[in-house]
């Protein structure tokens, strides 16, 4: 099944762009699908091709499962036939395995070019040190980029970032001079912080600060793109050499032929009436269940997607309800057939933020993060990676710590549990030894007789207790049965 655009005339371009180039590569669009978890798979990517014209980056991918040949992680690497130029975006704290995960790419001819992520927000990630936490300690930022340009060769490097931890912690200046002394090909700035995440609006002003800063590569601007409208006037404020475009395609693949249009390129005009929509989702739909080989599990995957496709249509609750639990194409087949296609594009309601937003959050980094700009001066020694570079061998062993790994290296975290010092698998990849005592904890204490008792979840707590009861309460009648059954005849239980 193909999409059929309408043909059209072009719309006169809006601003005119010249041709974004990323090393030896050329972008006749300085356009960038920004990586999304669970987004921008494959389906989707050749989805947005075809439509519009750019770079289409894959869903971030941990580089130590892909240095690991992890299956999920070898399988979100594959590229289509139609990708070229084909990219990777590649998230680590530990300069080993990502100058190795590049190396992997590059000799085994996975991508034509490798992003590098310190721009997630996500708790689980900046808890680590990672994402937009990372950029924070420069000789580690200064490392994991460096590691990466050497592992690459020829393939092209490119760094993805936000403004800082919060509006008191700001690195994207920095990290963009250091990014552009080590080799890379360019830089990418969402202009939001750490902690405002999703939420609140852009500060382009930050993006026009960079390109002022960073000269010598391209400086492409991301966030409140909701439009190729959008797309012009962050260029003509902020002077970037591009654009990357994330929450704004969610359900609008076709935003990249409307960017294509505007930045001078050849892409087909589109009417994106309800029909022109549901044809959309089919498609997407199709090329999910093509990616997985699984009907069920792609149709399980176009569910989150149903109400990106039909904000602003007529479509009603119920409807969308029954879109998010489809189970196969016939059945998307037979609601499609329900809809109203007659209906036509909507306008302004269809415009406008979609996708996560949110509010402000506190942002959750390693214990003594913010300490210090550097790692090694946190931990109290050099890094590994420092260390690795400037001598070949690890870091030495430091007496006074409390905890050890086998490498003898000290990291900057400490246990919440304990407040001592702990080993990471960012400073030397190994990890660390088990205490063979640990902090003592309080003592567990039983809800009906306030004694001592051993800890339990609440479930199993709950199920110990209703055990007690019930065998209590059968030894109980066991013997009354049994007094009964010695009991003279013609006494009564209150007999003395």
């Amino acid at each position: 099944m193909t999409i059929a655009l309408e043909e059209a005339p072009l719309a006169p371009a809006v601003r005119d762009m010249p041709p974004l180039r990323i090393g030896p590569l050329t972008i006749d669009v300085p356009v960038v699908l920004a990586p999304m978890a669970g987004v921008t798979n494959m389906a989707f990517r050749r989805l947005c091709r075809e439509y519009g014209i750019g770079l289409y980056v894959t869903e971030m991918i941990t580089t130590r499962a892909l240095v690991e040949r992890n299956d999920v992680t070898m399988r979100l690497i594959q590229h289509h036939e139609s990708e070229t130029p084909r990219s990777i975006q590649l998230y680590g704290v530990d300069p080993r395995y990502t100058g190795e995960a590049a190396r992997i790419i590059a000799g085994e001819d996975h991508a034509d070019h490798i992003d590098l992520n310190f721009g997630c927000p996500v708790p689980k990630v900046t808890r680590k040190g990672g994402g937009s936490a990372l950029p924070w300690k420069r000789d580690l930022f200064r490392d994991i980029v460096a590691a990466a340009v050497d592992g690459a060769g020829d393939v092209p490097v490119t760094v993805k970032m936000r403004t800082g931890i919060d509006a008191d912690h700001s690195t994207f200046l920095e990290a963009g001079r250091i990014a552009e002394d080590v080799g890379a090909a360019g830089v990418a700035l969402h202009a939001r912080s750490l902690e405002q995440s999703y939420s609140g609006t852009a500060d382009w002003s930050a993006i026009a600060e960079l390109k002022q800063h960073v000269t010598s590569i391209p400086v492409l601007g991301n966030g409140d793109i909701w439009s190729a409208a959008d797309a012009v006037r962050m260029v003509e404020e902020t002077g970037c050499d591009g654009v990357v475009v994330g929450r704004g395609c969610l359900g609008r693949p076709w935003i990249f032929g409307e960017l294509a249009r505007a930045f001078g390129g050849d892409a087909p005009r589109v009417d994106a009436s309800l029909a022109f929509v549901a044809t959309a989702f089919r498609r997407h739909a199709e090329l999910l269940v093509e990616f997985y080989e699984d009907e069920l599990r792609g149709c399980r995957d176009i569910r989150k997607h149903a109400g990106w496709y039909f904000k602003g249509y007529p479509v009603g609750g119920e409807m969308r309800g029954r879109f998010t639990k489809v189970d196969s194409l016939a059945q998307i087949d037979d609601l499609i057939g329900e809809l109203d296609l007659t209906v036509p594009f909507p306008g302004d309601s269809v415009e406008g933020p979609r996708g996560r937003s949110g509010r402000a959050r506190r942002a959750i980094l390693p214990e003594g993060w913010l300490d210090s700009r550097e790692l090694a001066s946190t931990a109290g020694v050099i890094s590994s990676a420092v260390a690795m570079r400037l001598t070949g061998r690890p870091a030495t062993r430091t007496p006074t710590s409390n905890a050890s790994c086998r490498n003898g290296v000290r990291s900057a975290a400490s246990s919440h549990a304990t407040g001592r010092e702990c080993c990471i698998r960012r400073a030397c990849g190994v990890s660390p030894r088990r205490r063979k005592y640990s902090a003592p904890r309080a003592t567990p204490t039983s809800r009906v007789t306030g004694s001592p008792t051993r800890s339990r979840s609440r479930r199993s707590a709950a199920n110990w207790l209703r055990r007690s009861v019930s065998a209590t309460t059968s030894s109980t009648r066991r013997a009354s049965v049994t007094t009964s059954a010695i009991r003279p005849s013609g006494t009564t239980a209150n007999a003395r």
